[in-house]
């Protein structure tokens, strides 16, 4: 995925009020970015770390930056948790998600279960249904493990039982951690921040979801998909 205009260099000032973030120009400017991810973004949000922010292109908009990326623990990490299905959308039609190849059709934000939208629903004639949802994960604390989530999430322990209610009903459920970093060898659950997502997870892949973690590779140009990491459950 390249990015449509060239990102912009600055320093990170604040969060506050969840979407928004003030970070420093390098002409000294402070300007407020939309800031598109909800979770506590644990370790990339430290006064002074350098960010790089997209502009929006777009006159008329309120905010007319979007914070995209941010460089800690020596490497750039992407923030924005809406990039991630686009990625993954890219990568599975490419055929770097080789466990996702081959299938007829891929549509976005089908309904599905109770009231919810599947990120992505795979369908081929000769194939069972395959609903795929994708995590967003930049998380990394004291190991080269990346980890999820990095707050708690009661809707992403209910999106697991559909899933395998999905897999019950005879089709194919898979989960896609999409890990916006490059410092990473493997992928695990905050089980100490919430205990819950976990023992969903853990039960949800005894019920025959599948999950798999892919790490990105990432530029003030592109950010791409590039390699599959295990996934370590203690």
């Amino acid at each position: 995925m390249d990015f449509p205009r060239p990102l912009r260099r600055a320093t990170f000032v604040q969060r506050y009020k969840r979407f928004l973030s003030d970070h420093r120009l390098e002409s000294g400017e402070v300007v407020t970015a939309h800031c598109a991810n909800p979770g506590g973004m644990i370790g990339i949000k430290d006064p002074g770390m350098a960010t790089w922010l997209a502009p929006a292109g777009n006159p008329k908009r309120k905010l007319q930056w979007d914070w995209e990326l941010v460089e800690a623990d020596d490497t750039l990490i992407g923030c924005h948790t809406g990039r991630p299905n686009a990625l993954v959308e890219e990568a599975i039609l490419n055929g770097t998600i080789e466990e996702l190849s081959g299938y007829a059709e891929l549509r976005r934000e089908v309904k599905y279960g109770t009231n919810s939208r599947i990120d992505m629903l795979l369908t081929d004639p000769d194939r069972p249904d395959c609903y795929v949802e994708v995590k967003n994960c930049h998380m990394r604390r004291d190991t080269t493990l990346a980890e999820f989530p990095d707050a708690v999430t009661t809707r992403g322990a209910k999106h697991m039982n559909e899933l395998a209610l999905m897999v019950e009903a005879g089709h194919r459920s898979v989960l896609i951690y999409c890990i916006q970093r490059m410092d990473c060898e493997g992928f695990t659950t905050a089980d100490d921040i919430d205990p819950g997502y976990d023992a969903a997870l853990r039960d949800a892949l005894a019920r025959g979801v599948e999950a798999y973690a892919y790490s990105c590779r990432l530029s003030p140009q592109e950010i791409v998909i590039d390699r599959r990491l295990p996934i370590v459950l203690d």
